[in-house]
């Protein structure tokens, strides 16, 4: 059986229940208006502050003066907590420009509100690389919003889902590389690399070359879209072309 992240046996049909908002809350509970919801804002709150491992039952119960047991009263663990944070965070749709607009403006705008929302939530990496997570409708909600824009290829479903995950894992390596950055080890780390590269430029001329090259202009949000879409409209071709043969 699976198990939550305190490591107690899980009830997985419950915690979707509960992830759906199938579940009701109890009926008396240990302090007047204390609900899901609540505890999971609060827990995002406590996240976006201090790390997801800020984030425990006994901490957010603090927030509303109770005991950690209290919350058990409304969601079973951590690890249903979190998946509750993601939904939390996830819960406005993406908003896309219409079907006339074409597939790469329809990604391109999917795309750069979730890197938005990655940046102001920086737990949700983690959160969302977690194994055996069940998923809720808002996460599967903004899935769908980019299946739905490649649907409009033409391609076979078994290439759309692989497309999606390549476009998916771009925003969310360019969320990492946000979340990871720090100005000051950035520029120590920069002046030593540019240093031994210079100085071993023989051993390694390939790099050389790239390093003291501009980087200046390039913005890899659309640089890596649009590498993704030349490789998405070849596929579009080489089908276009078999089928007229």
């Amino acid at each position: 059986m699976a198990r939550s992240a305190d490591d107690k046996p899980r009830d997985l049909r419950a915690g979707a229940s509960l992830l759906w908002g199938e579940q009701a809350e109890p009926a008396r509970g240990p302090k007047p208006g204390l609900t899901v919801a609540a505890i999971a804002t609060t827990a995002v709150a406590r996240a976006d502050a201090d790390g997801l491992d800020a984030v425990s039952m006994n901490k957010v119960a603090a927030e509303f003066g109770v005991s950690g047991m209290a919350l058990y009263r409304y969601i079973p663990g951590k690890t249903e907590l979190v998946e509750l944070m993601v939904e939390t965070v996830l819960a406005t749709e993406p908003a896309l420009p219409g079907p006339e607009t074409g597939w790469r403006a329809q990604l391109s705008a999917w795309s750069g509100q979730l890197l938005e929302i990655y940046r102001a939530h920086p737990w949700l990496l983690t959160a969302t690389a977690m194994r055996r997570q069940l998923l809720g409708p808002h996460q599967l909600r903004w899935m769908d919003g980019a299946l739905a824009a490649l649907e409009a290829t033409g391609l076979p479903p078994a290439e759309r889902h692989q497309l999606f995950l390549l476009i998916a894992g771009h925003v969310r390596n360019l969320a990492q590389q946000h979340a990871d950055y720090d100005s000051d080890h950035a520029r120590d780390w920069q002046q030593l690399t540019t240093e031994l590269i210079d100085h071993h430029a023989e051993r390694f001329p390939a790099l050389a070359k790239t390093l003291t090259g501009t980087h200046t202009g390039i913005d890899p949000l659309t640089f890596g879209l649009n590498s993704i879409y030349a490789g998405i409209q070849a596929l579009i071709d080489q089908a276009t072309q078999t089928t007229a043969r």
